[in-house]
């Protein structure tokens, strides 16, 4: 009784002038030595996109925003060159991480993970866009609610792995005193390597049997969405720019397999031009010269 006392007191005693309690200077009681002060976790979002973003990928977006209550959106970005604005951004809208979105031609859609403002910032191709509207699964979640996050333990084989596994906790973690987060944990998100690429699932956590209700508890997972799948292509040391840390040598850009494409394309329009000439030579050379008896040269 008496350590709870002290503890009153002191914490009576950091008031400011207006008579709030200062957040950083909450204390917790230790049984085995003095108080130690709380380490909260204050991780803020700062979600945006660049100009030419699609339907789906707003869609995506969106959905995002309301699994993360601590995301913050901002404008579209005019400018695809000046990728160094955005720590400014973040650093305007007070949050310490970035989700970046840009859109490139034909549909390419590729997503930056960053810590601002200092970096690390992580560089990735999206692929399999699939939104909660066009899932259509039956789980569900309450909106705001906390989420697990499960990570595969292909992360902690890599350096790459377990640097992406730090940003990500920084990023997709809620925190537990966000502004719209509510007290609830009900969905897990996972994130699994397979084929050195990242796939995102949502599950909802389900702990009754929905046909026995009464029965005991089943604890079971539902997919609610969306999924996608990340590729990874640069590790950057600073937010946004800086020295490479970690490039994927197996990646294999959109326009290059659709450059390949096209060559393949036009090899077989070659090869088909070439065909029809060869088969007019072979004409020309098994035609007969005219006969001198022949009916134009007796009766010309």
């Amino acid at each position: 009784m008496a350590s709870v006392l002290k503890a009153q007191k002191k914490n009576k005693s950091v008031k400011d002038a207006k008579g709030k309690r200062k957040a950083d200077a909450m204390d917790i009681d230790d049984e085995e030595g003095p108080s130690l002060k709380r380490l909260k976790n204050k991780q803020r979002v700062l979600m945006l996109s660049s100009r030419g973003v699609t339907h789906r990928m707003r869609h995506l977006m969106n959905d995002l925003e309301a699994l993360l209550p601590h995301v913050k959106k901002d404008s579209k970005l005019d400018s695809k060159n000046h990728l160094s604005l955005l720590p400014e951004l973040a650093d305007l809208n007070n949050c310490n991480n970035a989700l970046y979105f840009e859109a490139r031609r034909h549909e390419d859609l590729y997503m930056w993970a960053a810590k601002t403002p200092n970096g690390p910032s992580i560089k990735m191709h999206v692929q399999n866009i699939h939104t909660m509207d066009e899932l259509k699964m039956t789980g569900n979640c309450l909106k705001g609610s906390r989420g697990l996050l499960s990570f595969d333990k292909g992360f902690d084989e890599t350096e790459w792995g377990k640097l992406t596994k730090e940003v990500f906790t920084h990023i997709f973690g809620v925190p537990q005193t966000a502004r719209k987060a509510k007290p609830f944990i009900d969905h897990i998100l996972t994130f699994s390597i397979l084929d050195d690429k990242i796939w995102f699932r949502n599950f909802q956590i389900i702990e009754k049997d929905p046909l026995q209700p009464n029965g005991p508890p089943q604890t079971s997972l539902v997919e609610i969405g969306p999924r996608f799948v990340l590729t990874p292509i640069r590790i950057f040391e600073g937010a946004f720019n800086g020295a490479t840390v970690y490039s994927n040598p197996e990646f294999v850009s959109p326009a290059a397999v659709r450059s390949a494409l096209n060559r393949e394309k036009g090899d077989k329009y070659g090869q088909r031009k070439h065909a029809e000439y060869e088969r007019a030579e072979r004409g020309a050379a098994r035609k007969l010269d005219e006969d001198q008896l022949a009916v134009p040269k007796v009766f010309s």
